[in-house]
């Protein structure tokens, strides 16, 4: 196998899957292995072919003592081949994962690097038995058909040559073009479960069935076709179903969701908080804490999502990055208005005369004797104990006529209530109290209308 030879492989790969279209500027991320070295051969190759301008970005994680002579033998090797290189250098956050750490240190850096450079793809070196070995883990990690899909050809600006080609094919075609590569111990550490996979299952597997490797990229294929399939179905009923609230929040009917195909139901919701920009791994945590919000009866507790908060109220499903803000309190004299800008509204006061009024019918508007409401009227949010007088004179909790009226809990600090001399008047939109009731001797009517 030569590098040309690769090259022609890794062309149809490039064609299967719209990698390159030609003329783009290129970032080839190479850490120096045999696979990133082989991915910056063939790009060369097809420089002239796709019109490629190519640039080379090392990321040293510093978690090894070698890691600079790394660096320095990527930076040697770009000159060799005539690529201008980059090394960015990083610092892994601690946590439980060090390899989850240094996978988000390593694609943060190459985002970076591809802003500055403006660049429109970053090319990454993983092969087919990559994507055996990811197929094998997310299979005993219980995942479902998105996790047997491993690892994608193509995401957003990230592009991967040789997703399609055997690692014996890549180092074939290195030592014939004469091309060194490092080889990083951790890779046989077998404290990782790739390694393990790797160095282990593979090779008990392919003494019962041969080599597994084609098989197992078989099912990591079709499972992207059915993936495929539903995220275009969630993406359709997303745009169907969703209201975009006026602080950018997203709501959704539960009811509605409830009618989905159960898989596609949580997928929906994980594309809502993609749109807002959460930035959730697709793990299986994630998809089970989605389906729970979905289920029936559905969860209480709001779930994040990569500041993405989900939470259910009154068959609503609300994602935003914040919780709505409450409404404020400020003062009202008829007639005027007062502007309600946290929720886009307007609260007007009217005085008429009574002769000939008729009630409106309408829940945004409430009638009251003028001459039994003292002045000013006081607009503010819902507070903890607040209790309505009915016209029955009974006593009823704002909380119980809220839920009553299916009112979300994130609205509930929003809808305003008009209190007059201490007493509630008017729950707007909701509930009117008894007080200032209209008689055959009312003069003057107090007209109060939610626009």
């Amino acid at each position: 196998m030569t590098t040309d030879a690769l090259a022609d492989l890794v062309r149809l790969t490039l064609r299967r899957h719209a990698m390159l279209a030609g003329g783009e500027r290129v970032l080839v991320a190479v850490s120096g292995g045999a696979d990133s070295v082989a991915l910056l051969a063939v790009l060369l190759v097809l420089v002239p072919v796709l019109s490629l301008e190519l640039h080379v970005v090392h990321v040293d994680h510093q978690l090894r003592t070698e890691s600079a002579a790394d660096a320095v033998f990527v930076e040697q090797l770009g000159r060799r081949l005539g690529v201008p290189v980059v090394v960015e250098r990083v610092r892994v956050a601690p946590g439980s994962s060090l390899e989850a750490a240094a996978r988000a240190a390593r694609y943060g850096a190459l985002e970076a690097v591809r802003g500055r450079l403006g660049a429109t793809r970053i090319a990454l070196g993983h092969t087919a038995d990559d994507q055996a070995e990811t197929v094998l883990m997310r299979m005993l990690e219980g995942s479902g058909v998105r996790g047997l899909a491993a690892i994608p050809p193509v995401r957003g600006a990230i592009i991967r040559p040789l997703v399609e080609t055997r690692r014996r094919d890549v180092e074939a075609a290195l030592r014939a073009a004469g091309l060194p590569w490092i080889e990083d111990p951790t890779n046989r550490d077998p404290k990782f479960l790739r390694n393990r996979i790797r160095h282990e299952v593979l090779p008990l597997l392919a003494s019962f069935q041969g080599d597994v490797v084609p098989a197992l990229v078989r099912t990591a294929a079709l499972a992207r076709e059915a993936i495929t399939a539903v995220d275009a179905l969630a993406a359709h009923e997303l745009r169907r179903l969703v209201t975009v609230e006026a602080d950018g929040a997203l709501t959704l009917s539960l009811a509605a969701l409830h009618a989905l195909p159960s898989s596609i139901a949580p997928e929906v919701l994980r594309q809502a908080a993609a749109r807002l920009g959460g930035t959730a791994p697709l793990r299986a945590w994630a998809h089970r804490g989605l389906t729970r919000m979905v289920a029936v009866p559905p969860a209480r507790r709001p779930f994040r999502l990569g500041g993405v908060v989900v939470e259910i109220s009154a068959d609503r499903v609300r994602l935003g990055r914040a919780t709505p803000s409450p409404l404020g309190s400020r003062t009202l004299v008829a007639p005027g208005r007062v502007e309600l800008l946290e929720i886009n509204r307007t609260l007007a006061a009217a005085v008429v005369d009574a002769e000939g009024y008729r009630v409106p019918l309408d829940r945004v508007v409430a009638a009251f004797d003028a001459d039994l409401v003292p002045m000013p009227l006081t607009i503010r949010a819902r507070r903890r104990g607040d209790r309505l007088v009915t016209v029955d004179r009974a006593e009823r909790r704002l909380k119980t006529l809220l839920i009553a009226a299916k009112i979300p809990r994130w609205e509930r600090t929003r809808v305003p209530v008009i209190e007059a001399g201490g007493g509630i008047l008017w729950v707007a939109g909701i509930r009117r109290a008894g007080l200032a009731s209209i008689t055959p001797a009312t003069r003057r009517i107090l007209e109060l209308e939610l626009r």
